[in-house]
């Protein structure tokens, strides 16, 4: 059965921090998804802890995202912010035919010693094998997905900042997932984007970055827009998302209904 083509070519470029840029799914709509994957960004994330879907969602979520890829003949992958650092919702996700797992709320070495043993198959890991319609992508060895299929470490809270070096030079983890919001929260912050921890906030990011560097890894952020997302970029981040489609969808609107009254 041949491979797919576009997870080891996601997997090379990020490797070698190589500027991505990706949207962000919460919607349970395979048809809205499949016409953003039409758009040309480098991946599609569905949101399986916070978004509005279950398996039956992610799955037909994924498979939307392959074919508005085909659709637009553009190489966007899915991949998934994982429910959990646990090996059975990281496991549906991955046998779904995620390219990539984002796995949240990252404390320590040890959670990131984890979230590569419930991502990776034997001697790597411990996920169980049942790819199901991952194997359509990429075959039945467990070398590819082993190989091709990457792990990323969400940092988002005080204790993962403090131990972001240590966790960032975790064997097997590809790379680091910035979550701003809760971030700031750790931070002191009463809301996110609070300014009053502005400085403590710049400071972190700086120190992540430092500690991908450190380790030659990449470094990804949620960002709420495309200025944003080019604003990180410029600062030296590898990876971007735009979020996402339920707020923009209202933001849009919203835009929209203005122009009328107005």
């Amino acid at each position: 059965m041949p491979e797919h083509t576009a997870s080891p070519e996601f997997a090379r470029k990020f490797r070698a921090r190589e500027p991505l840029v990706g949207y962000w799914v919460m919607l349970d709509s395979p048809a809205s998804t499949e016409r953003l994957a039409r758009v040309g960004y480098d991946y599609i994330c569905l949101d399986q802890q916070h978004g509005l879907m279950g398996y039956d969602g992610l799955l037909r979520g994924l498979m939307a995202v392959d074919a508005g890829a085909r659709l637009g003949d553009v190489d966007t992958v899915g991949i998934v912010r994982a429910a959990a650092n646990d090996i059975t919702w990281m496991g549906q996700a991955l046998d779904a035919g995620a390219s990539a797992i984002i796995v949240p709320l990252v404390d320590s070495a040890a959670d990131a010693r984890l979230a590569v043993q419930n991502a990776k198959y034997p001697p790597m890991g411990r996920r169980s094998f049942g790819p199901m319609r991952a194997q359509l992508r990429l075959g039945r060895s467990t070398e590819v997905p082993n190989r091709d299929v990457l792990v990323l470490a969400m940092i988002e809270t005080a204790d993962g900042l403090a131990n972001v070096e240590e966790i960032a030079a975790v064997e097997g983890l590809d790379g680091l997932y910035i979550g701003p919001s809760d971030l700031s929260l750790g931070l002191g912050a009463v809301f996110p984007g609070d300014p009053a921890i502005s400085d403590e906030f710049d400071a972190a990011l700086e120190r992540i970055k430092a500690a991908g560097r450190a380790a030659g890894k990449s470094v990804g952020i949620h960002t709420p827009s495309g200025d944003v997302a080019a604003k990180r970029l410029a600062e030296g981040f590898d990876v971007v998302t735009v979020a996402g489609d339920v707020v923009h969808l209202e933001e849009i609107a919203t835009a929209h209904l203005r122009s009328v009254r107005d």
